[in-house]
């Protein structure tokens, strides 16, 4: 007689509930194959936990948020448990068991393929869920392809892939976390597991989407909010948020493979300010060090680390200096030596530390899931500090070594529970990025800055990534944009781009394409590989120069809004760089592969990319009303519009109703501006309100509550613009306010109080310095205090 498929020994499925133990926020059960946790984390957060053998303690790298208390009801039937909260309620079936998610009112959410559910295939477990009908799905960090992933399979492998195709999976970072979009309803679904998993999205299948892993628990959390953005500060909350990174960090980096010997880097500093660039950091790569040995210098390149980084400090740049955690097997070196007497390096079983060819050569490599590893990392870390180093740049961690196949069998700490190279590969990256900030944090005394190439979720609380070795083409650029995009939706506000490619040499209307889009990325980096055509501003002829001066002199006028942005990020996780997908969810149009390179920088622009080969190009304007950035001409949204496009001007468009505040134009973020603050005010139809944030930019005072925000607001129904009292302890940089009003023709005045202002005419250009279009606006000025400032009109 054939054997059943539900009793295949191939294939182990969950089975049929066989106990059932109920808490208050919490149930338990026994199933046929498995033991299983439901657990409510918030009433709108609900975690999965499946295994077929007993639960080993609770342990994560990348969950830092707690249990809040949620009301919780829970009924029991003979076939069914509910679990109800304020805001979601899910039905778990007891034969066999699933497991659905509905809003309060009755709509599905998500469910599991009632046929499927969840199975174990050898050690690797897997779930699946009914596909809804027009189902969209986005997110999951670092990943190629379209906004939309309906129709493909993902694997999260932590890879080094030099040059990689735009269609190339996996990348270097792995962030498992998704949002499901149907019938006007979205989810997130997070899974929490480090061991290689993968996602199908209807790769192959026309039954179900699926996520699992090769290994460990099932292990997930489902995330309900009526809004997307809601989605991503759940997830936030969970696996945390960026710290307030500092100022210089935002600034324009200037970077190369490589710039040594000490006077290359000084002239390249040098020509930044004699063209009037601004620049705030230098990135120096693998050959400051003495034979590619960490923690070394070259002593014939760099003679004098501290005198260089002094004199760069003087003319207001930081210094980054790249990090690789292979140390090379050399007796007598200091690192290594130190290393072997501290016991930090991983392991084979039988003790021998394991040994891997890198840059240097054969290496051993720092186990940074071990409290022991990372502390001994924070030591090693002085070693910058000591030399005037602002910036860790985290590379090679995914880690890397020549043949891209380190053994299964060596052997992780991972935090006290001993595990092997399967589970421990995807969070090497994010460990060692955490000990990178940890020991910067402890030896620098102000806030550091750390880039990472690999990373896991949960990699924000510690650094900011970076998309790895991409290329200088056209695809490269516009595929760029999605991958930041696609991290931002994943939990990532401080993301960047190789600026201009790493790979190849940029054609001049790429690269002035490229730099222009850079000024609206979070982390704006210019970088290149060392057999390439150098890529600083200056080498790509006059036009070019001009453009990327403009483009970057907008970012530092910018800042203002910048910071403060990130500060929300700090907040409530929304990144900084947002795919349309955030705030126009259910807009069909924004998932359109045409359209989907679209996105807001903060909550107030809109960036419209193309290649730089073409002369038109098609946009889509969401609702709302939008304003050209550079003249102001108005459009109204729901509407396709075929644009000409200029080599030396981005689409840039400022929603409706947007407050954005501006400085005076600085060569350095260690440079003061002028005493005032721009801030434009677009008319438009819906009241908003943006929270501006000050601070010192480098401590971390402002945890003590040394900081200066207020939230400004615009009223059009009532007909106001208003600032609120200041909070905390921190003086403004500004001693007046010029309100800036576009959009107000027919306006001439407005009352502060009892007295009436009269509004001037005037011409703003946001590009400057040939620009010829400019925006006709009103302005007023006033002082700016801590007190409310309510202005009518």
């Amino acid at each position: 007689m054939q054997q059943s498929f539900s009793q295949s020994s191939a294939v182990k499925t969950i089975g049929t509930v066989a106990s059932v133990q109920i808490d208050y926020q919490k149930v338990t059960l026994k199933t046929d194959n498995s033991y299983a946790e439901i657990t409510v984390y918030s009433p709108s957060l609900i975690r999965v936990r499946i295994d077929n053998k007993p639960f080993q303690p609770d342990f994560s790298y990348a969950v830092v948020g707690k249990i809040l208390p949620a009301k919780t009801n829970i009924f029991q039937t003979d076939s069914e448990i509910s679990i109800i909260t304020d805001s979601l309620k899910a039905v778990i079936h007891k034969k066999p068991f699933s497991i659905a998610f509905y809003t309060l009112d009755g709509k599905l959410i998500n469910e599991d393929e009632k046929g499927l559910t969840i199975s174990w295939v050898g050690q690797s477990v897997t779930t699946y869920k009914k596909m809804q009908e027009g189902e969209h799905f986005i997110g999951l960090g670092e990943k190629t392809g379209n906004l939309d992933r309906k129709g493909n399979g993902y694997t999260n492998w932590n890879s080094d892939v030099y040059g990689y195709s735009v269609s190339l999976d996996p990348l270097y970072s792995t962030i498992p976390f998704y949002i499901g979009i149907h019938h006007g309803l979205n989810y997130g679904i997070f899974l929490d597991n480090t061991y290689q998993s993968d996602f199908n999205f209807g790769a192959s299948n026309n039954r179900f989407s699926s996520f699992g892993a090769r290994g460990g628990e099932m292990n997930y959390y489902f995330i309900y909010h009526k809004c997307l953005a809601d989605i991503i500060t759940s997830y936030t909350y969970l696996t945390g948020r960026m710290p307030m990174p500092p100022l210089w960090s935002l600034g324009y980096q200037q970077n190369r493979y490589s710039y040594y010997p000490e006077s290359e880097v000084m002239r390249i500093a040098h020509t930044l300010r004699e063209n009037h660039i601004p620049a705030d950091g230098i990135t120096l790569d693998i050959h400051y060090m003495d034979r590619y040995q960490l923690f070394t210098w070259d002593k014939d390149r760099f003679p004098d680390p501290v005198g260089m980084n002094n004199e760069l400090k003087k003319l207001g740049f930081r210094t980054t200096v790249i990090v690789d955690p292979g140390i090379k097997v050399e007796k007598g070196a200091k690192a290594y030596e130190d290393g072997l007497k501290k016991d930090v390096y991983i392991k084979y079983p039988d003790g021998q530390p394991y040994t891997g060819e890198v840059w240097p050569g054969w290496c051993n490599f720092p186990d940074f899931t071990s409290v022991k590893g990372r502390y001994w990392w924070h030591t090693q870390v002085k070693f910058f500090a000591d030399a005037g180093v602002s910036g860790i740049w985290n590379d090679m961690n995914e880690f890397s070594s020549w043949g891209q196949k380190a053994p299964d069998n060596i052997l992780f700490d991972y935090d006290g529970r001993q595990t092997s190279h399967p589970e421990a590969h995807n969070v090497y990256g994010m460990q060692m990025a955490r000990a990178s900030y940890e020991g910067a944090r402890q030896n620098l005394n102000e806030r550091p800055f750390v880039l990472s190439r690999s990373g896991y979720a949960g990699l924000q609380r510690y650094s900011a990534i970076w998309t790895g070795d991409n290329r200088a083409e056209e695809d490269h650029m516009l595929q760029g944009v999605r991958l930041l995009n696609s991290l931002g939706l994943s939990g990532v506000s401080f993301t960047a781009m190789d600026v201009g490619g790493f790979v190849g040499s940029a054609s001049i209307p790429l690269y002035t394409k490229w730099m222009q889009i850079g000024a609206f990325i979070p982390y704006f980096r210019n970088h290149s590989a060392n057999d390439t055509k150098s890529a600083e501003p200056w080498t790509f002829g006059k036009d070019a120069l001009d453009v990327a001066r403009n483009y970057i002199s907008l970012r530092y006028r910018l800042l203002p809004y910048l910071y403060s942005t990130f500060y929300e990020s700090t907040q409530n996780g929304l990144p900084v760089m947002r795919s349309l997908a955030i705030n126009y969810t259910f807009d069909p149009k924004i998932f359109w592969t045409e359209y989907q390179n679209q996105y807001e920088f903060g909550d107030a622009l809109m960036i419209a990319p193309f290649e730089s080969t073409k002369d038109f190009g098609k946009i889509y304007f969401p609702e709302g009303s939008w304003y050209n950035l550079y003249n102001d001409v108005k459009e109204q949204g729901n509407q396709e519009k075929i644009i000409s496009l200029k080599l030396n001007e981005l689409p840039v468009y400022v929603k409706g109703g947007s407050i954005i505040p501006m400085q005076s134009l600085v060569q350095t973020t260690a440079e003061q501006p002028t005493d005032t603050l721009s801030i434009h005010i677009y008319n438009g139809d819906k009241a908003n309100r943006f929270v501006y944030y000050e601070d010192d930019g480098k401590s971390f005072d402002y945890q003590k509550g040394n900081y200066y925000k207020r939230i400004i607001a615009f009223d059009p129904i009532g007909h106001a613009i208003s600032m609120g009292i200041a909070e905390g302890s921190y003086i403004s940089h500004f001693k007046y306010i010029r309100l800036i009003l576009h959009g107000f023709g027919g306006l001439y005045d407005v009352r502060n109080g009892n007295d009436l202002m009269k509004l001037y005419d005037d011409q703003f250009s946001y590009l400057g310095n040939g620009q010829t279009t400019n925006c006709a606006v009103k302005y007023t000025v006033i002082n700016n205090n801590k007190e409310q400032i309510q202005l009518n009109y």
